[in-house]
């Protein structure tokens, strides 16, 4: 996704923890392979893919890195490379059909009874694979206008119960901000359900603090919190904390993964990512097929072999560690099973 501007800056007594830690993220790619013990492989790093789409990923989420592994599954998703600046047929930069979906600044209305919010482009990490890494942020985000325009939609709608925070991460938001749009929100009689999808309590699990928990208390409606983890390895013990605490805050956990070539594309892999994650307290939830983004080609695993690692899946776990295997087409009116 297209990096927002830098967080502004406060007083250092005034910066809460989850800010600090963002803005302490590694950025420049030298220094991550340096972190890792991985000077040597500097030269595979991809300058014009750094700066079409910049690194960023917090120290905690490098700290679960395999030192001195350049194949490691969480290296691999956010370190840019040559392979992502090779044209590739069928790949383009709005993978997904968002722009025809547009329904308001900021507001994506693909599927019945569903209005999905792209409430901010910031998000904590970079994934080389975002199917939104072209998305035009600046001019397309719910928040704009303190979110009259999105509420007023979802409003004169009274097909749309469920509401999506998307983005970007709607929990790199201040509390502030998220509730400033849940207040609005809480004054559509039709809306039943809210879902966040977010990667933030994987990748920056200080941001669920005191104050984002009493938030998400306090509203009115069943809470989803989609979190993402492709990799068992992507867990820790400060992860499972945040995950803890948000579950005690009233909210069902489920995880989407996206299928990676050489991050989860084996049995082993998916199997101890749907273990490891019900161990937190999370269900798998979908599985998807790669978003034909420009610059993910590489990551990109073929729907037979998806398909047989899949019913692999299904033969060694327990059903409800079983995601559901989807792509999303554009112009569907749901994600398409394979």
């Amino acid at each position: 996704m297209i990096p927002a501007a830098p967080l502004p800056l406060q007083p250092s007594h005034a910066t809460p923890r989850w800010q600090q830690a963002w803005r302490d993220s590694i950025r420049d790619p030298r220094e991550l392979l340096s972190v890792l013990g991985l000077g040597e492989a500097a030269a595979s790093i991809s300058d014009a893919a750094a700066a079409q789409f910049p690194l960023r990923v917090p120290r905690a989420f490098v700290a679960r890195m395999r030192h001195g592994d350049p194949a490691d599954p969480l290296l691999r998703q956010v370190l840019p490379l040559d392979d992502e600046m090779r044209p590739m047929p069928g790949f383009t930069l709005d993978a997904v059909g968002d722009g025809a979906a547009k329904a308001a600044e900021g507001v994506i209305r693909k599927y019945k009874g569903r209005a999905l919010l792209v409430s901010t482009g910031s998000c904590a990490i970079h994934c080389r694979y975002c199917f939104r890494r072209h998305f035009p942020y600046a001019e397309e985000t719910a928040a704009a206008a303190g979110w009259r325009g999105a509420v007023d939609v979802i409003r004169a709608d009274a097909s749309i119960d469920e509401v999506i925070l998307s983005g970007g991460d709607p929990w790199s938001l201040s509390t502030a901000k998220l509730a400033e749009l849940t207040d609005a929100l809480s004054s559509v009689p039709h809306l039943r359900r809210l879902r966040v999808h977010t990667r933030l309590p994987v990748v920056l699990p200080e941001r669920i603090d005191a104050g984002l928990l009493a938030w998400l208390a306090a509203l009115p409606w069943p809470v989803t919190v989609v979190i993402h983890a492709n990799h068992a390895n992507e867990f820790d013990t400060g992860v499972d904390a945040a995950l803890g605490k948000l579950r005690v805050a009233g909210a069902t956990l489920l995880n989407q993964a996206v299928l990676l070539r050489g991050v989860n594309d084996d049995v082993d892999a998916l199997a101890d990512l749907s273990e490891r994650g019900h161990a937190a307290g999370v269900l798998p939830y979908y599985l998807h097929q790669l978003d034909r983004v420009q610059g993910a080609a590489h990551f990109e695993v073929d729907d037979d072999h998806a398909r047989h690692l899949h019913a692999a899946l299904a033969a060694r776990l327990s059903g409800y560690l079983v995601p559901r295997l989807v792509r999303e087409v554009a112009g569907d009116p749901g994600k398409r099973p394979l």
